[in-house]
């Protein structure tokens, strides 16, 4: 029935907009969220009056509920946004289910979203991150800098790594075929020192992007309640008060942390669930 396809039309259409809003102006209004919430409560509420099952809404609470509680501990551990959390917690509530043309994963479609969200939201950062860095020269020239003072403990780790890989490549190949191969525990040595040494260079390159891009000086009269306030130890956002006692202390600047736009991971991790199913079982057969 097209009734079906109303939630995921609503679910798809609120968080792409709520993403270019984030784009746009590094904000989402809570008014479209409130919205996008109350209207998988209530959409789901008819579902249950018309099939006579307490089920649908059921689902939808639960799973509503239970994103909004994982959203406001990404939020107070810093990870996320306030609108993060919202956005989240609205797919939960309009989308427990989904057409079954859609039916694509393995786990339940909102658990199959939320690792996925995940999985989409880390590729969405580094390009993110990428493109950000090739536009703020700052960046690569911190994150080289940052590069070579580390090339000693980069080379250091490299080998004692390998070292470690291969007495264990070893052993593996013993178990494995019943005698030693060399190229084989090579190869089993090698793999994993790369995929290492790969991770030591992302998260390289993104504490450079915090280190040297994600900052900016504001007047205080510009704060707004949520900026992170640089070098402040809270992970929770500055607070109407805090924005009242610098206006009262005379201070004009300040430095705020910016962040990756997140929002638009959303309707991103929604398009991937509905076509791809469960990437996490997808990534497994790869690798």
């Amino acid at each position: 029935m097209v009734v079906e396809y109303i939630p995921l039309a609503v679910a798809f259409t609120g968080t792409t907009i709520a993403a270019i809003w984030d784009l746009k102006t590094t904000e989402v209004p809570d008014q479209l969220l409130y919205v996008m919430i109350a209207f998988g409560l209530l959409f789901n509420g008819y579902l249950s009056i018309a099939e006579g099952s307490y089920w649908p809404v059921l689902w939808s609470l639960i799973y509503g509920l239970g994103f909004l509680a994982f959203g406001g501990f990404m939020y107070y551990t810093g990870q996320w946004g306030g609108a993060d959390s919202l956005i989240l917690s609205s797919v939960g509530f309009i989308l427990p289910f989904v057409p079954s043309v859609f039916s694509k994963t393995i786990l339940p479609f909102p658990i199959s979203y939320l690792v996925n969200l995940f999985i989409v939201g880390a590729v969405y950062m580094l390009l993110y991150g990428l493109v950000y860095a090739l536009r703020n020269r700052k960046v690569i020239f911190g994150f080289v800098k940052d590069l070579k003072a580390s090339m000693n403990i980069l080379v250091m780790g490299s080998v004692g790594l390998f070292v470690l890989f291969y007495v264990g490549s070893v052993n593996i190949t013993k178990l494995l075929y019943g005698s030693f191969d060399f190229e084989r525990a090579l190869y089993i040595s090698v793999y994993p020192l790369l995929a290492c040494f790969a991770m030591y260079i992302i998260w390289r390159f993104a504490k450079s992007i915090e280190s040297y891009g994600f900052r900016k000086k504001v007047p205080v009269s510009g704060l707004k309640v949520g900026d992170m306030l640089l070098g402040e130890k809270k992970l929770v956002g500055v607070t109407a008060e805090q924005i009242k006692s610098l206006k009262k202390s005379g201070k004009k600047y300040v430095d705020i942390k910016l962040g990756v736009p997140f929002a638009a991971a959303f309707p991103l991790a929604i398009l991937t669930t509905l076509f791809y199913g469960d990437l996490i079982f997808l990534l497994t057969r790869l690798f």
